[in-house]
């Protein structure tokens, strides 16, 4: 299942809030990237990776949030709830896994 044309994302009403946490866990990449070329010691590395992958699962999150809340909904509304159920069933096994 997609958006229609023209219709807006549901996660738009956070779109600001989501790149400026995308920007951070870029920062946060390229430096453990840097820590792996300045040798730098194992645990600091898996630290900042596992701080990297939190960041990552929280805008997971809030996509997630903001499409069970909107798309989800919203298809419910108009009676195509089996066929977004097969698809919220398929991305939470992918998301979770």
């Amino acid at each position: 299942m997609s958006r229609r044309p023209g219709e807006e994302s549901s996660y738009a009403p956070q779109r600001d809030d989501l790149l400026l946490r995308l920007r951070k866990i870029e920062g946060q990449v390229k430096g453990i990237h840097r820590m792996i070329e300045e040798d730098k010691y194992c645990v600091d590395i898996l630290i900042q990776i596992a701080a990297a992958r939190a960041a990552l699962k929280k805008v997971g999150t809030m996509i997630f949030e903001a499409h069970v809340r909107g798309c989800v909904r919203t298809a419910i509304v108009n009676q195509e709830d089996g066929e977004i159920i097969d698809e919220l069933i398929d991305v939470l096994n992918r998301f979770t896994s």
